[in-house]
């Protein structure tokens, strides 16, 4: 039930040691709730940017990568400008698009099919509408964003009385079967965590309450005034060509992704908290 999008995670920034040097463009990828340490990814992680930097024909090494499961160590690491780009998931970008300036380029599509979706999973019979939730919890590897949980993922299902308690957890498996056990608590999964909820031995005592539009699995930033404009384009052309070559292919695979492809502004807007700014410049 964990959810997995391929890349190991890091517990805290000081962890990380020092970063690249200066002349390297650094690449920070965030998706909180994917488990792993960073010494497990980042043999991945250099293989990976290896590839990419041999598309434009930068000099090696060029291209920095780094992972964060916790999205405060991610937010920090792109705000202590030092990132050029950034590889985040769709609460992410909802919750510190506007405050980190990301510019949203291309949406990272998973191995499993295109985009992300979350499902809000709760103890049958118990819950009639969005407004029965009064009092409980929802947990779930969405929930450092209230935001994204209450507007983006529920918003179309109802609004959410106020005393609704909002928690992060990174594994579900102890929420579900509080869950399943008549506490109120109702779990949100991602696609990959709704997909295993059959094989729990209570998954029949559970129910799916709603179920969430499409979002875009990842996507993939610039963060203005990091990296000169004709490397940015170079740096977003050769994402987009790594599915055309066997090396491509294989990077990808490596960190879960078929392919990185032109994100289209109705994606983008599902992802946008309301009032924002945020669009889809160019580079």
């Amino acid at each position: 039930m964990r959810s997995k999008l391929g890349l190991a995670s890091i517990l805290a920034v000081a962890l990380m040691g020092p970063g690249p040097p200066e002349s390297r463009a650094l690449l920070v990828i965030c998706s909180p709730g994917s488990p792993g340490t960073t010494a497990e990814a980042q043999p991945t992680l250099d293989a990976f940017a290896s590839v990419v930097e041999q598309g434009p024909g930068w000099p090696a090494p060029s291209l920095a990568v780094v992972y964060y499961a916790p999205a405060e160590a991610g937010r920090y690491r792109i705000a202590a400008e030092k990132a050029a780009s950034a590889l985040v998931s769709p609460p992410f970008y909802y919750e510190f698009a506007a405050a980190l300036s990301l510019q949203a380029q291309l949406e990272a599509v998973p191995l499993s099919g295109v985009g992300e979706d979350y499902s809000l999973v709760a103890r049958k019979g118990l819950i009639a509408s969005a407004a029965s939730l009064s009092g409980w919890e929802i947990t779930g590897s969405a929930g450092f964003s209230q935001g994204f949980v209450r507007q983006a993922v529920l918003g179309d299902w109802g609004q959410l009385p106020d005393d609704v308690r909002i928690t992060y957890s990174a594994l579900p498996l102890t929420a579900l079967r509080k869950s399943a056990s008549g506490e109120h608590v109702a779990v949100l999964l991602n696609r990959e965590q709704t997909g295993a909820l059959g094989s729990l031995p209570f998954a029949a005592d559970l129910e799916i309450l709603h179920k969430s539009s499409n979002f875009p699995a990842g996507l993939f930033c610039l963060i203005p005034n990091r990296l000169p404009a004709a490397r940015a384009e170079s740096l977003l052309r050769a994402l987009k060509a790594l599915s055309q070559t066997d090396s491509g292919r294989e990077a990808l695979k490596s960190i879960r992704i078929s392919r990185f492809s032109a994100l289209e502004k109705s994606r983008l807007k599902s992802v946008t908290r309301p009032g924002s700014s945020q669009e889809n410049p160019k580079p």
